[in-house]
């Protein structure tokens, strides 16, 4: 009998109890059987589908390593995105279950307290996640006139590479793990040390990799749910989302906005920076409703042209300081001034 014939009844047979199993696993979690990252990969290898996989986490007692390495060492065993987030969801399940007493009323599982941005695109009135994306820093001589002059700087097409494991990236992106951005985009440093006799005060180019983006909008008027809040070491309150049409650049790079700055900038582990005072970058008029703290609804406020747009989190106040070495690293108000979802309008758009 194969791996697959012994597994597949259990796991089935697991599926189908699972209502019964969800309401004694309060009163009853030692006789849940234990799930680790090599049970999810024998399973996932056995061929065993995908809902009863994610049916036999929910019924298991989680003991899931969910570290940036784990994450990635699951992701390339072809561990599927919505099995991860079942993953993740049992441990968070669990851990919540564990720090609440035993005579207090059952709630709701908390949601990760550490977790990067989301977006997602409203299509046939269901959420669309659309991935947070590598943003790539470059820097060059030329003063910031317009996007279309950086566009055609052949130092930027020189310089500005990709340089991140796209394996851990998208891992990191989908699982929504801090740890794992922080660790990829450390490990990912774009920015250019071919600059010759350097002047005192450089341009800093933000820009993503690809000429044009994976993600469709049917509609020429989009609707987008944001997410900033519960980031690490960030006030939701400071931020708020922007729409921004990216300028296509000669080396396959869309260009989303840039600034000059001191040419040690980038290294200075001080807050000092105020990168957006002066900001270079094509904004789009939207309607902003906020929903919550940090959460929002954004639309453009006419249709969109045909071409590649952009939403990235902006602060509100343009006066805020940011730490060059935290918007290098990706970290902190980093992380949230770099982050960016990059969306096309085909010529068939729908004005709607």
């Amino acid at each position: 009998m194969t791996l697959q014939h012994f597994i597949l009844p259990m796991v089935l047979a697991l599926a189908a109890a699972a209502p019964a199993a969800a309401l004694q696993a309060h009163q009853q979690p030692a006789q849940q059987p234990a799930m680790t990252n090599a049970d999810l990969v024998k399973l996932v290898q056995a061929g065993v589908p995908e809902s009863a996989i994610i049916a036999s986490i929910h019924t298991s007692a989680p003991a899931f390593d969910l570290s940036a390495d784990g994450l990635v060492a699951l992701h390339k065993a072809g561990v599927t995105q919505d099995e991860l987030e079942a993953a993740i969801a049992a441990n968070s399940a669990t851990h919540s279950a564990g720090a609440t007493p035993a005579a207090s009323a059952p709630t709701a599982p908390a949601a990760p307290a550490t977790h990067i941005p989301t977006v997602a695109l409203i299509v046939s009135g269901a959420p669309r996640p659309i991935t947070l994306e590598k943003v790539q820093l470059a820097e060059t001589k030329n003063k910031p006139t317009s996007m279309n002059s950086l566009a055609s700087d052949t130092v930027l097409g020189q310089t500005m590479q990709v340089g991140v494991n796209a394996t851990a990236w998208d891992v990191a992106s989908h699982t929504g793990s801090y740890a794992g951005y922080t660790a990829v985009n450390g490990a990912g440093s774009v920015m250019s040390s071919m600059m010759g006799h350097r002047k005192p005060t450089v341009t800093y180019v933000w820009g993503i990799a690809g000429a044009a983006s994976s993600n469709i909008s049917p509609s020429t008027l989009p609707v987008f749910l944001v997410n900033v809040s519960d980031v690490p070491g960030v006030n939701p309150d400071d931020y708020a989302p922007a729409m921004l049409k990216l300028t296509p650049a000669q080396n396959s790079v869309r260009l989303l906005g840039a600034t000059q700055g001191k040419e040690d900038a980038r290294s200075s582990a001080t807050a000092d920076w105020q990168v957006y005072s002066n900001f270079l970058e094509d904004r789009v008029a939207i309607q902003t409703q906020k929903l919550a703290s940090g959460q929002y609804k954004i639309v453009p406020t006419s249709p969109l042209l045909p071409g590649e747009y952009g939403v990235a989190l902006r602060p509100i106040s343009k006066s805020k300081q940011f730490s060059g070495a935290d918007i290098m690293r990706g970290q902190g108000d980093g992380m949230i001034f770099n982050a960016a979802w990059s969306f096309q309008v085909p010529p068939d758009a729908k004005a709607e």
